[in-house]
């Protein structure tokens, strides 16, 4: 079977949450689910969002291995779930999250002229009344990892003394989470009205919105917590891979506006009759391992041949033989995943954080990018490895230090290159690869160009010329009636804040309308108070509002151009 997985490169995240916003505005930018991020950013070490939700003993998500070998949900098996279908007791409340807000912008825009300057005070997007904000989706970014709130991490509480709060000694860094679209879903075991699936031909974990009653098991049983529930619909929702723009293509909206370059997309394909054996390990430091040989080869003539006959397409062979994920998980395993320990074998995976050492390194006066400094200087870096372990590989600290070890000869590798000097076989030797795997990952991590970061395949039945066609999509939850920014809500900060003027929803749906239809922008189209988005302005028309009105001439502002009475821009003016 195939996958279209993620890897994200921490060394490149700086924590901007401009993946978030623009995943919010997509998917979640209505009432209903004004406190849900199918994207969000935690600072790392903290509690996460929701609060402590890798605390499994409290929240009960995942699956557990049975003495014979049997896998079963952490929150029980049918007849516990049934017995507890009309009341879980076993999920984040609001709190964990936070409580969604909104702002007062009528008193702000419309006080009456005084002395003091008029504040907007943040209102409940629930009730509506006046509240305090105290908690959001990364307070733990305000102190900076700092033991205020750090000290209520599950890892740290796991570790104990081996994580330390002194000044000299602390240390943070970030940490993207998406749905992991896991192999093995504990969501889709979890519900009972068989809502949750997961799709054949790309492994996207899916709610179907018609199925869901509502019952909220799937929330218990996801042990990221990337399932939530909309309070006005009464459904539940979750991160979608952006599958529409996958199937044509595209990557994610969280890659494609990613900042630090961090994301990669890929086909990989994988055993499915070997899932559940590797699920069900009985060493939990042996399920990364596990996993890794679920995946298959695809230059391998013998999986080629396995694929075609299941029915894969010839160009998801081909992409998986491109991906980026596949090179990074397996052939040069500097990738790891998520948490293991949960048993549902996530899909997006994580290169962890190398960069504080070169920069701890040089501040002592030794030379940062040194083969032998930075391989000496691994197991005392400020992120201890013992952490990273814990996030990554269910505890065992020898996969992670491979991958960290391989990074610094990475560095340590190219520096020579750039300074013109040999190429040293004995740096990549060192971590059990050769000069040329180097220069490879290095172009992977450092300099991947955008077809290299993110090969996706368009989906079955999509005609491969139709890419070049297709250049936007809208929201996938955008139908008539439907709960997409088309439908209900439709607003920028949640229900309360009142409706976006047109500009603001041309952002994500003028570029579809425009295209699919045969008048220009400003050609019968008139934004609302004269505003355009310059945007998404193709250069078709002169649109309101885009050009100061001409002074005098036929009195209307108009110079007889068809641009909806808008003046040209004069030559060696501005505009």
């Amino acid at each position: 079977m195939a996958q279209v997985a993620m890897v994200m490169n921490l060394d490149k995240c700086i924590g901007c949450h401009t993946c978030s916003v623009t995943c919010k505005q997509a998917w979640t930018n209505r009432s209903g689910v004004e406190y849900a991020w199918f994207n969000n950013v935690e600072t790392r070490p903290g509690q996460g969002y929701p609060r402590t939700y890798q605390d499994q003993d409290r929240w009960r998500g995942g699956w557990v291995r049975k003495a014979g070998g049997r896998l079963v949900p952490r929150a029980g098996g049918r007849i516990k779930r049934l017995a507890t279908i009309f009341a879980n007791p076993v999920m984040p409340s609001i709190q964990d999250y936070y409580e969604p807000w909104t702002y007062d912008y009528d008193t702000l825009l419309n006080a009456p002229l005084g002395d003091d300057f008029p504040v907007a005070s943040p209102r409940s997007a629930l009730t509506g009344e006046p509240m305090q904000v105290t908690w959001s989706a990364n307070w733990d970014d305000d102190l900076g990892g700092g033991p205020e709130l750090a000290r209520h991490d599950p890892i740290v509480r796991k570790l104990g003394d081996r994580v330390k709060f002194s000044f000299e000694e602390t240390f943070m860094f970030y940490l993207p989470r998406i749905c992991e679209h896991c192999l093995n879903p504990t969501c889709v075991a979890s519900c009972p009205s068989g809502a949750l699936y997961k799709r054949v031909e790309d492994g996207i974990v899916l709610v179907d919105q018609d199925r869901c009653r509502g019952w909220r098991m799937c929330v218990t049983g996801c042990p990221y917590k990337k399932i939530y529930f909309n309070h006005k619909t009464g459904k539940a929702e979750k991160c979608t891979f952006c599958y529409p723009r996958v199937e044509v293509g595209m990557p994610t909206i969280c890659s494609e506006t990613c900042v630090g370059r961090l994301r990669y997309l890929g086909v990989v394909l994988y055993d499915a009759e070997r899932v559940g054996d590797a699920a069900a390990v009985e060493d939990e430091k042996e399920l990364y391992r596990a996993q890794l040989d679920v995946f298959l080869d695809p230059a391998d003539p013998a999986v080629r041949a396995a694929a075609r006959r299941d029915g894969i397409p010839d160009r998801w062979v081909e992409s998986a033989a491109r991906s980026p994920v596949y090179a990074l998980a397996k052939r040069f395993r500097v990738a790891l995943p998520l948490h293991p320990e949960y048993r549902t074998m996530p899909m997006v995976w994580y290169v962890p954080p190398l960069s504080p050492v070169v920069d701890s390194l040089t501040s002592t006066g030794h030379d940062g990018e040194d083969s032998d400094n930075l391989f000496g200087a691994i197991d005392t870096l400020r992120i201890p490895v013992e952490y990273l372990a814990e996030l990554f590989t269910a505890g065992d600290t020898a996969p992670v230090d491979l991958v960290l070890r391989r990074l610094a000869a990475m560095r340590s590798y190219m520096r020579r290159i750039n300074l013109g000097q040999e190429r040293d076989e004995d740096i990549a030797g060192a971590v059990g690869m050769t000069g040329a795997e180097i220069e490879d990952m290095y172009r992977l991590l450092a300099l991947a160009k955008y077809d290299d970061r993110y090969v996706v395949p368009t989906a079955y039945g999509v005609d491969e010329a139709d890419r070049g066609v297709i250049e936007e999509v809208g929201c996938g939850l955008d139908f008539e009636g439907g709960p997409g920014m088309g439908g209900m809500g439709g607003v920028p900060f949640g229900e309360a804040s009142g409706r976006p003027d047109a500009a603001s929803v041309e952002t994500f749906h003028a570029l579809r309308d425009r295209q699919t239809g045969g008048a220009a922008q400003g050609e019968g189209r008139v934004p609302a108070e004269g505003r355009v988005n310059l945007l998404n302005w193709d250069g078709n028309g002169r649109p309101d509002g885009l050009f100061p009105p001409r002074q005098g001439g036929d009195g209307n502002g108009t110079d007889g151009g068809g641009g909806g009475g808008a003046s040209a821009p004069r030559e060696g003016g501005q505009s």
